[in-house]
């Protein structure tokens, strides 16, 4: 896939990531250096703070994940200048800093949880500290009390993003979520050097490729000769063929191409930053497709409510990092700690976090 806006990113591109105390929105907010702390306080935000075992499981059980699929030698991967264990590390304070912020906005609306919920958290908190041997429960420095705290303050941050979008449920039209299928044969109009960076044709070997793709296009029309997969078959140059999708996720060009052909129809060439393309529309409407989109459409208008109410209230708040101990935090390398259920067993025994980034 080569050209989907909204393409499924890796695990591996999300979770490294930069970013600081974010926002739900993807806005950053400053961090205030400053003395002051307790020994093992990391950060503060107003009444709220962070310490180095809360720290520690969620950044333990998030390198043990990625050694379990990239292997040990995946620390020495680096991302824009950054070595991947400091983009992680961000990425776990950023985590936490989001939770610690949304139990303060849960508090200014007086959303607490409930003594159901309470005993789900305290059920889950020693089944996890039950799952963790003797090197990983004194390395970590956790308490069940503690593990109880901390799915205590993520149950909690849940609640108030759901608190906070209940009563957002736009009607989303079957035209606004229509998701068709089609085909289409690209031929590039770029190339990629040894590093796999993009380098764009030149005019003459541009030429070339419109030349070419007039041909097929030619071809693909003559629907008595010849077959549209035979073609995809000799001439395309995408690792894909057949995309089903919404409005919004495609390159602009290719997208409003597709949404104009009716069943079976074929497109005339359609340029996009990638090269020319012949499309065939396989279907003009895929209603479970469509009935999944709304889904995603909804969600996304929640998140953007919620976002603009996130973003008011922590715009207001005061946030302090312990720059000196969060340089000392780094991931172990003790083979004898080996946890990756902490969020696992959240989701088994409270239920699949929603609303968090």
């Amino acid at each position: 896939m080569i050209f989907r806006k909204n393409r499924i990113l890796s695990a591996l591109t999300i979770l490294i990531t930069t970013v600081m105390l974010s926002a739900c929105s993807g806005k950053t907010t400053k961090v205030v250096l400053t003395a002051g702390f307790e020994p093992d306080e990391i950060f503060k935000i107003e009444t709220m703070n962070c310490t180095t075992p809360e720290m520690m499981v969620y950044l333990t059980n998030m390198q043990n994940r990625y050694e379990e699929v990239y292997g040990k030698e995946i620390w020495s991967t680096s991302e824009n200048g950054k070595n991947l264990e400091g983009n992680v590390k961000d990425n776990v304070l950023a985590k936490i800093a989001q939770v610690k912020t949304m139990d303060l906005l849960a508090a200014s609306y007086g959303v607490t949880l409930d003594e159901k919920e309470n005993e789900l958290v305290n059920e889950a908190a020693r089944t996890y500290f039950d799952s963790l041997n003797d090197t990983e429960k004194e390395t970590l420095g956790v308490t069940e009390e503690l593990i109880a705290k901390m799915y205590g303050e993520y149950a909690l941050s849940n609640k108030i993003y759901q608190y906070l979008i209940k009563d957002i449920n736009p009607e989303i039209s079957d035209d606004e979520a229509r998701t068709i299928t089609v085909e289409h044969i690209l031929i590039k109009t770029y190339a990629k050097d040894g590093s796999g960076k993009k380098i764009n044709y030149s005019e003459r070997m541009k030429n070339e490729a419109l030349e070419l793709a007039n041909e097929v296009c030619a071809l693909a029309k003559d629907k008595e000769n010849n077959k549209f997969e035979d073609l995809i078959e000799l001439y395309n140059e995408d690792s894909v063929s057949t995309y089903s999708f919404g409005k919004g996720e495609m390159d602009p060009a290719f997208e409003e191409a597709a949404f104009n052909l009716g069943n079976d129809e074929i497109s005339d060439v359609v340029e996009s930053e990638y090269g020319y393309h012949i499309i065939k529309c396989i279907n003009t409407f895929n209603r479970e497709e469509t009935d999944a989109n709304k889904l995603k459409i909804v969600a996304k208008r929640r998140q953007e409510v919620f976002g603009e109410k996130y973003d008011e209230f922590v715009s207001g708040l005061t946030r302090k990092l312990n720059d000196n101990l969060w340089n000392e935090i780094t991931i172990t390398d003790n083979p004898e700690i080996t946890t990756t259920t902490f969020f696992d067993v959240y989701e088994s025994i409270i239920g699949e976090p929603t609303g968090l980034k």
